[in-house]
């Protein structure tokens, strides 16, 4: 899969082994076979297409979902608050299209792991197939399992949870954390992440937190610079416990 832009801004997810047609023309599948990233496509309409490198975030833009999915605001604010880095293991309970999966691969890299889980079959076929098309299914693991019925990993340094109700295996989770390792609670409501929290201070989880994160972007104009009218707002809550 590579990824192409064309001179509007808009990007395209495409296979390599396929002939590309949109309202700008056609690319042979000749030509896509053979492109690079900074090369440029002209179709038969004589419109110029850019070849360029894709990172994750522009996969997940373009990838197959089929529900919502944590924005980078949250997700950003999972990988600094638990350290997450080169080698880590990592489990993620609901899974959805994969999207956090493929951040948190994306990161631990070819030395780490991450095993998500999910309950839905055509959820979990999404996900591989997206994990598979970028490239990380040596990293990822998805697996269609129920996590309540038990977490198979051990030695694990973060566990990620998006589920209804996910102090119900708060204990299976402490027992599969390394020492220092995180549990991370992403949740919608509020009264989620307060049972949340107050469980898993009964469990004895350390250095408790429940963070909201704002996100307000800048726009520069002629006339001046301002905060813009809209904002990404309230999307969920975090919170944050470490086993020490």
């Amino acid at each position: 899969m590579i990824i192409i832009m064309d001179e509007r801004g808009k990007k395209y997810l495409i296979d390599q082994k396929s002939e590309f047609q949109s309202d700008l023309g056609i690319i042979s599948q000749e030509d896509i076979a053979k492109a690079e990233v900074g090369q440029s496509l002209i179709t038969h309409l004589d419109k110029e297409f850019k070849v360029i490198k894709p990172n994750v975030n522009d996969f997940i833009d373009l990838m197959d979902r089929r529900c919502s999915i944590l924005i980078q605001k949250d997700i950003g604010t999972v990988v600094a608050k638990t350290g997450l880095g080169s080698g880590s293991r990592v489990v993620d309970a609901g899974t959805g299209a994969g999207a956090i999966a493929l951040n948190f691969g994306n990161i631990v890299g070819r030395e780490g792991n991450v095993y998500s889980y999910e309950i839905r079959e055509d959820f979990a076929e999404v996900a591989k197939k997206n994990i598979v098309s970028f490239g990380l299914d040596n990293i990822i693991e998805i697996k269609n399992k129920d996590i309540k019925t038990g977490i198979d990993e051990e030695k694990i340094d973060l566990v990620f949870l998006d589920l209804t109700k996910p102090y119900e295996i708060f204990e299976n989770v402490y027992e599969c954390l390394n020492l220092g390792g995180y549990l991370a609670v992403y949740a919608p409501y509020i009264d989620q992440i307060e049972t949340s929290y107050r469980v898993a201070k009964k469990l004895g989880f350390n250095d408790l937190s429940i963070i909201e994160t704002l996100e307000r972007e800048i726009e520069v104009r002629t006339q001046g610079t301002r905060p813009k009218t809209r904002m990404v707002g309230h999307s969920g809550y975090l919170m944050f416990g470490r086993k020490l």
